[in-house]
């Protein structure tokens, strides 16, 4: 009894613990002050303890925020050695989860999670400039895709976004006919989003696959301009990557499990005004419909292991009491009364991923960018932007907004 009581007692301690620390420093974050979040967060994340993993995810995803993304590398790439390690828990880690709760354990991260890390350094050295080590982690993640859905056959989301960065990353460095594939596959895997069907027109027409123009020209429905467009020189580009709101946010399913419930945000997209001319950015991935999704066919396997938590529970209080009725009715009631949902998880990803590519001429440009709500009413307004882009240039600009 002494044994589980103290457990219990670690439990108190650290249970309820992760949204609490975090809360303060997503307030910061959407205040725009950026260096009280990363004092919230960044010790957190330095300390080795079972929950570090969680704390990496958050404090690289505010470093990114914060434009920090040399930071934000270095921590995303800690986060991602330490969920690719192989299972490791205490002895007292594992008792706590099977006989009090599922947060006694060492947080090894969702799968959604673990696939995002890779998107968001791809993310990070596409901004940097460094396309190579972008490309190196967009081929990660799809390792990562093709071994989980080999293992698990479930229906994980993220390889359409996966495919559309290789396809950008491809198009940076000019290998038109690598970025019409993988913006084929990538349509071809969620074939809503028409900016995905746009790039794809375009680099399959720079590759001279006009057969492939043509037939999806076509299949869209493509108008005159979207044609005209599509087909343009190869002219300078400012392309906006923008991260739009929170991702969904973990909330009790039942005692025993959780389930993601999306976050309301004000800003929905950004518009950026070069000259008198004005530009609206299009979807091309939701992040917290995928997270949602992935999550949902996890839970089986999580009930599973709350299933034998109870049955593990029951074992242990018929043994005590065998020695003492009264400890034994004690000890089944401490441990009932201690389960709940585990609502670990990184909860500072975006929304949903905008892509926003504006054609130029070689020359300075003052960028006024602001979000648009619903309604197209202004929720914020962003830094103003001076970017100096030279002929045949293509220019990446990353935008997050968590209002």
């Amino acid at each position: 009894m002494k044994k589980i009581f103290l457990l219990f007692l670690i439990f108190l301690s650290g249970c309820a613990t992760y949204q609490t620390k975090v809360a303060p420093a997503r307030q910061f974050l959407q205040e725009k002050n950026c260096s009280q979040a990363l004092q919230q967060l960044e010790p957190l994340a330095n300390k080795a303890d079972g929950d570090q993993l969680v704390y990496l995810m958050d404090y690289g995803s505010a470093l990114q925020i914060c434009e920090d993304p040399k930071k934000s590398t270095e921590i995303f790439l800690k986060a991602e050695q330490l969920s690719e390690q192989n299972d490791y828990h205490s002895a007292s880690r594992v008792t706590g989860a099977t006989l009090l709760n599922e947060e006694m354990i060492q947080y090894k991260g969702d799968t959604f999670e673990k696939l995002f890390l890779n998107v968001s350094l791809a993310i990070n050295f596409i901004q940097q400039g460094q396309t190579d080590s972008a490309l190196v982690e967009v081929r990660k993640m799809n390792q990562k895709f093709v071994k989980l859905s080999g293992e698990e056959k479930k229906p994980y989301e993220l390889n359409s976004f996966s495919k559309y960065l290789s396809a950008l990353i491809w198009e940076l460095d000019k290998k038109y006919d690598d970025a019409c594939i993988d913006y084929k596959d990538a349509y071809n895997l969620d074939p809503k989003y028409r900016q995905v069907a746009l790039d794809l027109m375009r680099s399959c027409y720079r590759a001279g696959r006009t057969s492939d123009f043509e037939k999806f020209a076509q299949q869209i429905g493509a108008t005159a301009d979207e044609k005209s467009w599509a087909q343009k020189k190869k002219s300078p580009e400012i392309i906006f990557i923008f991260l739009q709101g929170w991702g969904p946010r973990k909330v009790p399913r039942d005692s025993i499990s959780a389930r993601l419930q999306p976050v309301y945000s004000q800003t929905q997209k950004i518009q950026v005004s070069v000259g008198d001319e004005k530009h609206i950015s299009s979807a091309v991935y939701n992040v917290s419909d995928a997270a949602i999704r992935t999550l949902e066919n996890d839970y089986s396997s999580l009930v599973a292991r709350r299933v034998g938590s109870r049955v593990a529970k029951e074992v242990v209080a018929d043994q005590l009491r065998q020695k003492d009725s009264a400890l034994g009715a004690a000890a089944w009631l401490l441990m009932v009364a201690s389960e709940r949902a585990d609502l670990r998880q990184w909860s500072t990803l975006p929304e949903t991923i905008h892509v926003l590519r504006i054609p130029v001429k070689a020359g300075e440009y003052n960028l006024k960018i602001e979000g648009l709500g619903y309604n197209n009413a202004v929720t914020e307004e962003f830094a103003e932007s001076v970017l100096n882009i030279k002929s045949g240039e293509q220019k990446i600009k990353i935008i997050r907004s968590v209002k």
